[in-house]
């Protein structure tokens, strides 16, 4: 697999135009690292349970009713709340993937690029980051630091250019300190996991506490760069100047 730049770049723009289009995401990921990452998990994981037995979490994430019939202070009902709140779902994220990524032939890379897809959703829960831009890169961050992929870490440098605050990117930073601290997410067996209480869970993964923080959502980050604009728009011819420049110039 090589890198395919220009395909990369294409995908970086229509990101940072909409920061919700899934599939570009998943395009990147193609682009920059292929079957690099998965391949690399798919040798940690050799000889281990998960890769001979190749479980379909996916099967398990989308029967919502089962899910609702485990305790309420469980994993599946956290994970439930996430994907409801957002109004997401596994099988839609999978479609993403489908648009943005082409399947290895190799059967456990495929496994391992399918199993990380479909447990993203599962991380979000027991990380306790929202669906939100800075959720999002935050998880982003936490996946870098625990996977090294590449075209992950482009995602988070998109998200940090985006996010205007430093306590945004405080919690960014902070995502990925998590990541360094935290068990392997990769080899964790969700299956079992999603039954017992979320707290257990997150203290048996190093987790840490989920964070407190407002949500910054797409349409906000769209609108502020139309009201920008606007802005502009309304200043006089000399408004390309610096600040102080320009009010000498009107003095």
């Amino acid at each position: 697999m090589t890198v395919e730049p220009l395909r990369a770049l294409r995908a970086v723009a229509a990101i940072a135009r909409d920061p919700d289009d899934t599939a570009q995401a998943f395009t990147l990921i193609e682009a920059l690292s292929g079957v690099r990452t998965p391949a690399w998990i798919a040798r940690r994981l050799h000889g281990r349970a998960l890769l001979r037995d190749r479980p379909d979490i996916l099967a398990q994430l989308t029967d919502r009713e089962a899910l609702r019939r485990m305790p309420p202070d469980s994993l599946a009902h956290a994970y439930l709340a996430f994907v409801e709140s957002e109004g997401i779902s596994a099988e839609g994220l999978r479609a993403a993937s489908l648009r943005g990524e082409a399947r290895s032939a190799d059967a456990d890379v495929e496994f391992v690029r399918q199993r990380m897809r479909d447990t993203h959703d599962l991380w979000h829960a027991v990380l306790g980051y929202r669906g939100d831009v800075l959720g999002e890169a935050s998880v982003l961050a936490f996946t870098f630091a625990q996977t090294r992929n590449a075209a992950i870490g482009v995602l988070v440098l998109v998200g940090l250019l985006k996010l205007g605050t430093a306590e945004a990117r405080a919690l960014v930073v902070n995502g990925f300190r998590r990541g360094r601290r935290a068990a392997w997410f990769p080899e964790q067996p969700w299956e079992s996991l999603l039954p017992l209480p979320v707290d257990e869970v997150r203290r048996r993964l190093r987790a840490g506490t989920p964070p407190a923080y407002t949500p910054i959502r797409a349409t906000e980050l769209r609108a502020g760069r139309r009201a920008q604009k606007m802005a502009s728009s309304l200043l006089p011819n000399d408004a390309n100047c610096p600040v102080a420049s320009c009010s000498r110039s009107r003095t």
